[in-house]
């Protein structure tokens, strides 16, 4: 099952996909080997648990690869001296006043591939993100959420 659908990343989140695709490659597959090997040695495969537990653990880290491998390959950098700063755009970072609790939030807008709300990095595709492109300071946004609709009013907008 391929997946040809383009990624929209930052150098910083293909970087930090090539790095955890060479540690899969290069430490993890070499650790989980050893745990097989290991396993092995234990005799009866029908009753031994460490072997069907280094097993899933390779079947998960060989899909992971794969995945990783796949979304490399159909990746679209965005060039940091092409990002506006005058618009919010994938790449950029938005300082926004959430109106109904009103504090404000600084936001990195990322591709979908890199996403981490928890350190608000949020993904062009979230119903945020997607509200916030093409905006500009000043602009106010109103966007559907799970709990019904918030509105931000864009601060600032920087690389």
């Amino acid at each position: 099952m391929s997946n040809t659908n383009k990624h929209i990343m930052t150098y910083e989140g293909v970087k930090k996909m090539e790095d955890e695709l060479e540690y899969l490659r290069t430490v993890k597959r070499k650790e989980i080997s050893e745990k097989i090997r290991f396993a092995l040695s234990f005799g009866d495969l029908s009753e031994n648990s460490e072997y069907d537990e280094a097993k899933n653990e390779q079947a998960f880290v060989e899909g992971r690869i794969v995945q990783l491998e796949n979304m490399l390959k159909n990746v679209t950098i965005v060039d940091e001296s092409e990002i506006p700063s005058d618009v919010v755009s994938v790449g950029c970072i938005v300082k926004v006043k959430d109106c109904d609790l009103n504090e404000e939030v600084e936001y990195s807008i990322v591709g979908s591939a890199e996403a981490d709300p928890v350190n608000n990095k949020i993904s062009s595709e979230s119903p945020v993100g997607k509200s916030l492109l093409g905006k500009k300071v000043g602009d106010t946004v109103e966007v559907q959420v799970p709990d019904g609709v918030s509105k931000y009013n864009i601060i600032s907008i920087r690389k």
